[in-house]
């Protein structure tokens, strides 16, 4: 598979940032249930999107990194048909034609010297702040199958399922993508205790997915949390970390109940979550991706480009 033979390399993958946060507080956007999905209904909107992830490809491309297309499908799952006023058939659509808008974007700019992954993005069933239900791997699994398996059919290299806050989600996802031998990366977002907004540990939240799956995630990622919210959680312990391939940090050092009731955007300081980024790579050393979440933006990512430590094969 793509994803194995790049990932295998001795090479750095980047991300983009936060998309919904900066379409809703840099672009002026109102996103229907945070999903940056709509704006593929637009001619604005794909331009804007466009607009958006150029940016990214050309940090990419001046670093030596190869970068991790996203479609813009986090809640663009079947969960979210009925909030979002569509039937199940129109969002499943909705994922084939996001696939479809950044292969393009993908053909557009990947050389040799560039490769791009595109991937699939999946998203909680329901709130990735404060989950108001667990779910059973095996509705998980009924829930998430039809978006992981219509990213597939849409050509996406691997799916990411980010802001997971409970296990049994995680299972479910996993399972569905292994049923299409889709590679699969499981992100669970942090409090500022480091541990789920389940309350599980980081640590057991992994060990339990890779015992319920053989171990069929290709890494696990840290997303939505400040690197102090959780640095102090990868201080100890030793194999599990070897599974955490990807970091996609939040710029502000807010929780998420006071980020869910900001009414202006707290981005940070760009170039100390630069540094802070590299310097997780100390406690983490099979990271291959690295990145934003919420309130980050290019200027982010363009930090975190410029250290060595995330340096391109020579």
């Amino acid at each position: 598979m793509r994803i194995q033979e790049l990932m295998q390399a001795d090479r750095f993958f980047l991300s983009d940032g936060g998309l919904e946060t900066y379409l809703i507080f840099d672009k002026g956007y109102e996103l229907p249930c945070f999903s940056a999905a709509v704006l593929l209904d637009s001619d604005q909107g794909r331009r804007d999107l466009v607009e958006y992830y150029e940016r990214f490809v050309e940090i990419a491309r001046q670093s030596g990194r190869g970068f991790i297309l996203d479609a813009p499908t986090w809640r663009a799952g079947v969960a979210w048909a009925g909030p979002l006023g569509k039937s199940v058939s129109d969002v499943l659509q909705t994922n084939e034609r996001a696939v479809g808008f950044v292969s393009e974007i993908r053909m557009r700019h990947e050389t040799d010297s560039l490769p791009i992954l595109v991937n699939g993005l999946v998203g909680p069933s329901g709130d990735a702040y404060a989950p108001d239900a667990t779910l059973s791997y095996q509705d998980a699994l009924l829930i998430h199958a039809p978006q992981i398996h219509a990213l597939g059919r849409a050509g996406v290299d691997m799916i990411s399922a980010m802001t997971l806050t409970h296990a049994g989600e995680a299972v479910g996802i996993a399972q569905a993508a292994r049923e299409i031998d889709l590679p699969a990366v499981i992100a669970f977002t942090l409090e500022t205790d480091g541990r789920l907004p389940s309350g599980q540990p980081l640590r057991e939240a992994i060990e339990e997915v890779d015992e319920a799956t053989d171990s069929s995630p290709h890494y696990y990622m840290i997303n939505c949390a400040h690197p102090d919210h959780f640095r102090e959680v990868l201080e100890t312990g030793a194999s599990w970390k070897l599974r955490v391939g990807g970091i996609r940090s939040n710029a502000s050092r807010m929780s998420h109940a006071e980020l869910d009731e900001a009414e202006t955007l707290d981005d940070g300081n760009p170039g100390e979550l630069g540094r802070l980024s590299a310097d997780l790579l100390r406690h983490l050393p099979n990271i291959r991706v690295v990145g934003g979440c919420c309130g980050t933006d290019h200027r982010h990512v363009g930090c975190i480009a410029i250290h060595d430590q995330f340096r391109p094969a020579a």
